[in-house]
């Protein structure tokens, strides 16, 4: 009778142990203390003792102290890819993703042994959507499955664009290349069939999405985004003006501006700011300890440079006069600042940096104009 309830014992300690590290691989994101109790169903004094001991065994691992645990070297190796891999494409994707809005669901794929492994998601805003399951393999995206084919070519894609229908989604991917040109990962919108026609999808959304695949890949290390073509010039196009609807989706992008100012001693000055951009003016704010604003109280004339540093090379140039923002109530300047931390770090973090802003402006744009790829080269003489 001992040896037995000895058995179901062991048999009970084995079904916490084997619940933890399925929670563990199903979230590559990583999992916090208290979710993993929940998935183990232990007690945090037993938790933490268990999970003390698979970080020595190397099964599991930290970011920081106090932070998520995400699978360890040893565990990784039941993926196809290392965990560091997975973390730094997930912090990437989610710091760009959410960003906006999404009208349908977008998602982080890698390509494993038997199809594509799903990373993290954002779903899209609609009631009936399409959902995957985080850490699940599927066989059939066809979308992305082609950017990671041997043969794959950029007369395949459209705009480094790959389109595919399924029964009843159509999928549109966009490829992630850490090196800028050689899909490592990719970025899948998966859409209703019934809600779309290929076109209008590709025009409506392609465009987002491979600028969000480039943020990606810029954040992973790319100094430029050309995919399937190691030679970038070959996408750098013609010099050309952008429209007014290009200029407003441009500066609704997590880009920051560099603003330029005048000491008092003459000398220009320049520095990185956020930005927010209403239509008719930009608003940016100082953080405790900055100068520039003591100079632009004397000087409030100013130019705002927006730019991406890979194709198509979009660029914004504006000027104009700064005024001080002093009529925004407490309620108003958070709501400002958990927008700027969720356009450019990925989550709302007003109460946390609400205190280190010093000053909130305004500035008035007096000319703006925008523009996109490089002045043709000059013959030779």
């Amino acid at each position: 009778m001992k040896d037995y309830e000895g058995d179901l014992d062991f048999i009970g300690s084995a079904r916490r142990v084997l619940r933890l590290i399925e929670a563990v691989l199903a979230h590559p994101e990583g999992l916090t203390p208290n979710a993993l109790a929940q998935a183990a169903d232990l007690p945090r004094s037993s938790l933490f003792a268990l999970l003390r001991g698979l970080k020595a065994l190397g099964y599991l691992e930290q970011s920081e102290r106090r932070g998520r645990y995400f699978a360890g070297p040893r565990l990784s190796s039941w993926r196809a890819r290392p965990a560091s891999i997975h973390r730094e494409l997930i912090a990437a994707f989610y710091q760009e993703a959410v960003t906006k809005t999404w009208p349908e669901t977008v998602a982080l794929v890698v390509p494993v042994a038997d199809g594509l492994l799903v990373l993290a998601q954002v779903e899209g805003s609609p009631e009936t959507r399409r959902v995957f399951q985080i850490g699940q393999t599927y066989r059939q995206i066809d979308a992305a499955q082609a950017l990671f084919a041997p043969s794959t070519q950029p007369t395949n894609l459209v705009n480094g664009l790959s389109l595919a229908a399924a029964t009843e989604t159509l999928d549109l991917a966009a490829p992630i290349c850490p090196d800028g040109a050689e899909a490592r990962a990719a970025v899948v919108l998966s859409a209703l069939a019934y809600r779309w026609e290929s076109p209008t999808l590709y025009e409506q959304l392609g465009p987002e999405l491979r600028n969000l695949a480039a943020h990606i890949s810029y954040r992973l290390g790319a100094l430029t985004y050309a995919p399937f073509a190691p030679d970038s010039t070959a996408e750098l196009q013609p010099l050309e003006a952008l429209t007014p609807r290009q200029v407003e989706t441009f500066l609704h992008q997590p880009v920051s501006a560099r603003l330029a100012c005048v000491r008092p001693d003459g000398r220009p000055h320049v520095i990185p700011l956020w930005q927010e951009w209403d239509g008719h003016a930009f608003t940016v704010i100082a953080w405790q300890g900055s100068r520039w604003p003591d100079y632009v109280f004397q000087n409030p004339l100013v130019s705002l440079t927006v730019d991406e540093p890979w194709p198509p090379l979009r660029r914004v140039v504006a000027r104009g006069k700064a005024r001080p923002v002093s009529n925004l109530g407490e309620d108003e300047r958070r709501r400002l600042l958990a927008r700027l931390t969720q356009r450019y770090l990925g989550h709302p973090l007003a109460p946390s940096y609400a205190r280190q802003v010093a000053q909130i402006f305004r500035v008035e744009v007096e000319h703006l104009r925008g523009w996109r790829g490089l002045a043709a080269p000059q013959p030779a003489a």
